[in-house]
């Protein structure tokens, strides 16, 4: 399967579905990752970096970055449809994950408005949960998950040194334990990542 893998920024994808990314590879899955904004600095660019190779994953035919401005990605959102459309005749992917479309955060919904523009007639599109952006999420879709699938997605984030000084919360190992936990009760399991689904395709 071609798993598209998108972020709005540098980490919001390992903290929205880090765990489902470590079975993916253990199931031999095709990944392809977009993050559209880095900071100024290029510190968060070279945690991203670090976590593309963690996986060994290339860059240009397995991820890519694009440097548009944090918090305001909305002023290129016709930029962004196009490469979102661009992809979507190279890569072809039969699954796409976006953020959650009740996400708060401004950056988060010009993404995901974009990629469900691009991708609704093509892919089946899940939404991964970030929490603290999150008034409302309807857990519709889980992927169950093993302990060694938790501990990678940590593995991962500890890359983000930068993020970890300013938001400790989001990524201490509490709070990633507790939600696979609480995720894997809704389905029998003892952990799980859960996902809105926009469009289900069946072949």
């Amino acid at each position: 399967m071609k798993i598209l893998l998108l972020s709005p920024h540098a980490d919001d994808v390992e903290l929205g579905c880090g765990g489902s990314i470590a079975k993916f590879k253990e199931n031999g899955d095709d990944l392809f990752w977009v993050v559209f904004s880095v900071d100024s600095s290029n510190e968060m660019e070279s945690e991203f970096v670090q976590v593309m190779d963690r996986l060994n994953l290339k860059e240009h035919t397995e991820y890519r970055i694009h440097h548009y401005k944090r918090r305001i990605l909305h002023e290129s959102r016709h930029r962004i449809l196009q490469d979102l459309i661009g992809i979507r005749e190279e890569i072809k992917p039969d699954l796409v994950f976006c953020p959650s479309p009740n996400d708060c955060h401004q950056d988060h919904q010009t993404v995901t408005n974009e990629a469900v523009r691009v991708f609704k007639k093509t892919a089946s599109i899940l939404c991964y949960e970030l929490s603290w952006n999150l008034f409302e999420f309807s857990s519709q879709c889980f992927v169950e998950l093993e302990k060694r699938h938790i501990e990678n997605k940590l593995d991962l984030l500890k890359l983000y040194k930068s993020q970890i000084a300013v938001r400790a919360e989001y990524f201490s190992k509490d709070f990633i334990y507790g939600l696979a936990k609480v995720r894997g009760v809704q389905i029998g399991s003892k952990y799980a990542e859960a996902f809105e689904v926009i469009r289900w395709k069946l072949a």
